[in-house]
């Protein structure tokens, strides 16, 4: 008793992975026995083994969560700085506890990896829902229960209607008679449209537990080989609809399913932000090391003097006296090090992480990005990026979809050149119409015919299974499905004529005609679309046996395949209906004689069996059967523009962006679009780099080059050369829009010699910067990603967003710095973040965005400066005790400030600011530019904060030093220590750095008043717990009734006070000269 096998081609399904990481584990064949049916010892053969069925999303496991996660927080150079400095005081003798660096490292690390452990638990979760889920095996012809994780490769499983798939399927069979089932992709790629799916032929009618339980046994069918192809393949995530009940064999299993290999391969993009973090990170560490460099040398400069170097109240040990001097001044380095280590923010990451975390809510809370439609919001896939949505400079859009509604409805048609539109009431032709003029003349009506034949045979639609047709009456109305809204608009197109499509039946394709007549179409081969041929044929047998081959497609694709004398009178319909909006095909059509079939059959049925190379060989025998056909006509197919496309795109551009239109449909249709959508404004001026223009010289590099000098020289005499004012001078001169194609992009990117085709790209690139808007149409997926890298790698690296819907632009959304697709598409799934509409990404940038952006750099400038102010009072103390290495602060308020005294306000601040109201930001665009280019995390802001911070630790230090020139502070004449004159500077300094807090903060909320004075509140109330008023046993350690003392002495507080209004005075007068200036404006305007 042996298996039938089942050999699975690969290199079928390769077109399919191309997005995929990990795609060489499916390169190759595979043998699965069906029904895994253990294979006896005699059979001379060795069972491949597979993976189970387990989808496993989580990064970590119970036991390896630890060191990894670990492992990945020190790879942090913040983190493994601080490790460092935390090791050196365990070893070193430091002035400082190891607590202070170790305490914060540690609230870092377990902040971070409690985040991170959720966020895989969830995963985990969502892994487990899917794992444990029921699905039905069929074993020994009976239907078994099991969990989905249990699925080997080779079992046949049985699915239900509205259910979805477990793993990756072969078709064996289905409740129709045909074989066929439909299928939404919608959890995939985001298509609702039903696509068709044909089960194998020889066991198709294999449709019971019973029946499908004989593969098993050779005496009963015997081993077959079956050529498989993507139309048998049911991915996993897919949902049955509109079948009963289907069987499969389980061919891929788990981790090597589709959708899981898809989801490995996306790539981890880094905002602009971090890139300044990291930035100004250096340049602290560079602070950092030159004051302890500095002190490390005046502390022997200071202990060169005899008595300063061992005073009679500290004489050094034996030990010391015979210790290296090198390795001396190598610790001390260290030990200065570790006493100013707190100038480098460590908790700054991980309030970085939670506030894009918390923050990223606030996108998909939004109300206004709700679609009622189809019941979604906006989404967000990653919270990485969030602050780059106020940083973009260029956008590329994809059209169809995107800035239209990808909803076809059939407008017109020609036939032999003679325009038809409207609806016909008469059977006779197409001479009666409702409506207006549909035809300036006639053609003939046997060529009419045979276009609405063509329009009901070469596609791919369905009919709805509940949809029953009797004969040539319908008993309920027809609905088709497709995975193409353009084919079920020409469908309908041809029932408006009296050509109606009845759907298939015994392999049989039934039309009635005008005539209510029923024909039937045997159809013997379907020549796919794809996207490098932009056609599709269907050949088929009329019941007279004729054998006819109908091909629809782009005009740039039909009409080198057709007589050149037929292509004139229809060209000019369809440059006009692109002109309109209109997105065109053509329609053609051949005779194949019978012994001219039996050659194509048998090569169509090679290149599928082909184990090598097979998708080539099929496009060449697509290529060679496609050719001498004859053209009957083309149809027009309106997409409508979504609703805000048009203000949607004038507010980006008033805000100084680019936006760049990337498709593949051709020149006149992109073109119209892009007038009604205002991408291209009546007075603006095109330049085109396309076919028509190049191809008018004999050689196109040399006419190439000539419009590409031409257009530089135009561009920069109107402009400016200074790319800083360009946005502003795109108002004020003259505006360009460059149209180009994709051969063209082609010549300019891969040109004859490679120093020219550097010439042409720089070029190409200085024309395009100096152009409001673009338009590249006619190009393909992968030339989308290049126009996208092309820009990005521009001087000063703009940044890049992407925007569309479909799989053929994914590409370019995984190449840009932020990525957006369409809610429910499969662009979402790859996307950074997903919206309903395009209307969206008007709030999603100019009011996320901006928001976003202003609150994180002020967050990261704030984090520098509190500790700058903290530790450069401890700097100069040095200053003042022999460079002995003596901390200013007490080691609680070291470890606490950064953690307790001044963490919650920032957070809340960079979660809740907005100091322009969200309203003001949508309706004004130009706010959009303030904060372009990196505005706020630039070196003049950078600079700002650094000498603010220098100003006012100065002001702490020295404002408290010349306070304690008194000899005493209290009137019983006791003389306070130096742990006093540390808390009065680190009590100034907490009060001064939250109050700039609260004067830099415009949107109050509860929220904020409660963290602000709960975080002075608690620091009081920590000091007086710390200091053993409230806590009794803490008596015996230094800080003992210290803040109790302090306050106690009138000029204390008086010092304090005068302390915090002297650092805060300098931020005061800015806000008072800022609001004087704004009320002068708003006078002025008022008066005008």
């Amino acid at each position: 008793m042996t298996c039938i096998l089942v050999s699975i081609f690969l290199c079928v399904f390769r077109s399919n992975l191309h997005c995929c990481a990990g795609e060489e584990k499916r390169v190759g064949t595979r043998t699965v026995f069906v029904g895994s049916h253990p294979v006896l010892e005699t059979d001379a053969y060795i069972a491949q083994r597979f993976c189970d069925n387990r989808i496993v999303s989580s990064k970590y496991t119970l036991w390896n969560f630890l060191p990894k996660n670990l492992f990945e927080q020190f790879r942090r150079i913040a983190n493994f700085y601080f490790l460092i400095i935390f090791l050196v005081q365990v070893i070193v003798d430091t002035p400082t506890s190891p607590v202070t660096s170790g305490l914060p490292l540690f609230f870092v690390i377990t902040v971070t990896a409690i985040k991170q452990g959720y966020e895989d638990w969830l995963r985990h979760r969502a892994d487990n829902e899917v794992n444990k889920s029921t699905v039905y095996i069929i074993e020994n012809a009976k239907r078994v229960r099991k969990e989905s994780e249990k699925i080997k490769v080779g079992d046949v499983v049985e699915v239900q209607a509205d259910e979805t798939f477990p793993c990756d399927l072969i078709l064996l069979s289905s409740c129709t008679t045909d074989g066929t089932c439909y299928v939404t992709t919608a959890s995939l790629d985001g298509e609702s449209n039903c696509k068709t799916h044909y089960a194998v032929r020889d066991t198709i009618a294999l449709c019971t537990a019973e029946s499908i339980d004989t593969l098993r046994y050779c005496e009963k069918i015997p081993t077959t080989y079956q050529s498989l192809g993507p139309e048998n393949l049911l991915l996993k995530g897919a949902t049955l609809k509109n079948t009963k009940k289907i069987y499969g064999v389980a061919v891929y299993t788990g981790m090597e399913t589709k959708m899981a290999l898809n989801y490995q391969g996306k790539s981890q993009k880094r905002s602009a932000v971090e890139k300044s973090i990291n930035a100004f990170l250096i340049v602290y560490l560079f602070i950092l090391l030159t004051k302890a460099a500095v002190c490390t040398t005046l502390k022997y400069v200071w202990q060169s003097t005899p008595h300063n170097d061992e005073p009679w109240y500290n004489q050094k040990t034996q030990k010391e006296r015979e210790t290296l001097k090198v390795l001396k001044m190598f610790t001390d380095f260290l030990s200065f090090m570790v006493l100013f280590n707190f100038i480098i923010p460590v908790s700054m990451y991980v309030t970085v992480e939670m506030q894009k975390f918390l923050g990223s809510f606030f996108i998909s809370w939004d109300k206004d990005f709700y679609d009622e439609e189809i019941n979604e919001g906006a989404l967000v896939n990653t919270s990485d990026l969030n602050e780059e949505l106020g940083q973009v400079d260029y956008i590329f859009t994809d059209k169809t979809g995107t800035l239209t509604e990808n909803s076809m409805e059939f407008i017109e048609c020609c036939i032999d050149g003679h325009k038809y539109k409207g609806v016909t009431q008469e059977v006779d032709g197409l001479s009666q119409t409702d409506g207006p003029l549909t035809f300036f003349d006639k053609a003939d009506k046997n060529r009419e015919e045979l276009f609405l034949r063509a329009l009901c045979l070469c596609h791919t639609v369905e009919i709805k299974m509940n949809d029953v047709v009797d004969g040539a009456a319908e008993s309920a109305e027809l609905t088709y499905i497709s995975s193409s809204p353009d084919e079920i608009a020409l469908v309908k197109g041809a029932k408006k004529y009296g050509f109606t499509f009845l759907g298939n039946r015994n392999g049989l394709m039934r039309v009635e005609n005008q005539r209510k007549e029923i024909e039937e179409y045997e159809l013997l081969h379907t020549l796919n679309f794809d996207s490098v041929r932009r056609r599709m044929s269907v050949i088929v047998k009329t019941q007279e046996g004729d054998i006819l081959l109908f091909c629809k497609g782009a005009d740039s694709a039909v009409f080198p395949r057709v007589q050149n004398h037929e292509i004139e009178l229809t060209k000019v319909h369809v440059e006009r209906n692109a002109m309109d909006g209109y997105r065109t095909l053509c329609v053609a059509f051949k005779k194949i004689a019978p012994d001219d079939y039996e050659i194509i059959n048998r090569e169509l049925i090679e290149a599928k069996m082909a184990l090598q190379d097979r998708e080539k060989k099929m496009e060449k025998v697509f290529d060679d059967i496609e050719i001498n056909m004859n053209l009957i006509g083309a149809t027009a197919v309106e997409d409508k523009l979504q609703d805000q496309a048009a203000e949607t795109i004038e507010a980006l551009h008033a805000a100084g962006l680019k936006v760049w239109v990337l498709t593949g449909d051709k020149m006149e249709t992109a073109k119209s679009t892009c007038y009604a959508c205002r991408l291209f404004q009546t007075n603006t001026e095109l330049l085109e780099l396309t076919t028509k223009t190049i191809e008018e010289s004999e050689r196109k590099e040399d006419r190439l080059h000539e419009l590409l000098i031409e257009y530089r020289k135009k561009l920069l005499h109107e402009f400016p050369k200074s790319t800083r004012s360009l946005k502003k001078a795109w108002t004020e001169h003259q505006e360009y829009g460059l149209i180009i194609d994709g051969s063209t992009l082609s010549l300019i990117l891969n040109s004859s010699q490679d120093s020219s085709s550097n010439n042409y790209k720089n070029i190409f690139l200085q024309i395009c910067m100096k152009c409001t808007a673009v338009l590249c149409c006619r190009m393909a997926p992968l030339q989308k990603a290049q126009i996208v890298r092309m820009v990005k790698n521009l001087k000063g690296s703009p940044i890049t967003l992407s925007i569309g819907d479909g799989a053929n632009d994914v590409s370019m959304i995984l190449e840009s710095h932020v990525g957006i697709g369409k809610e429910g598409r499969q662009a979402a799934r790859n996307s950074d973040y997903s919206v309903p509409k395009f209307k969206h990404l008007k709030k999603l940038l100019l009011a996320h965005g901006h928001l976003y952006y202003v609150r994180i750099a002020h967050l990261v400038q704030y984090f520098f400066y509190k500790n700058l102010c903290f530790i450069l009072p401890q700097f100069l103390y040095q200053f003042f005790c022999g460079f002995s290495q003596q901390p200013l602060y007490d080691a609680a308020y070291l470890t606490m400030y950064n953690i307790c005294f001044t963490s919650l306000p920032i957070l809340a601040y960079s979660l809740l600011e907005q100091h322009i109201n969200i309203d003001t930001l949508t309706s004004d665009p130009r706010l959009y530019m303030k904060i372009s280019g990196n505005a706020m995390l630039q070196l003049g802001p950078f600079l700002y904060w650094t000498f603010l911070a220098a100003f006012q630790g100065t002001v702490f230090f020295f404002g408290t030093y010349f306070l304690f020139q008194t000899a005493s502070l209290e009137e019983n004449g006791k003389v306070y220590g130096n742990w006093t004159f540390g808390t009065i500077v680190f009590t100034v300094l907490v009060f001064t750095v939250t109050l700039k807090l609260a004067l830099d903060t415009r949107f109050w909320t509860w929220i904020n008043h409660f963290v602000i004075w709960g975080s002075l509140a608690f620091y009081v109330f920590f000091s007086f717990f710390w200091g053993g008023i409230i806590w009794p046993f803490l008596k015996q350690q230094r800080m003992y009734f210290v803040f109790a003392q302090m306050l106690s002495s009138v000029s204390t507080w008086l010092a304090i006070i005068l302390l915090i209004f002297i650092s805060l005075f300098p931020e005061i007068l800015l806000i008072v000269l800022k609001n004087v200036r704004r009320s002068a404006r708003v006078r002025t305007k008022f008066i005008l």
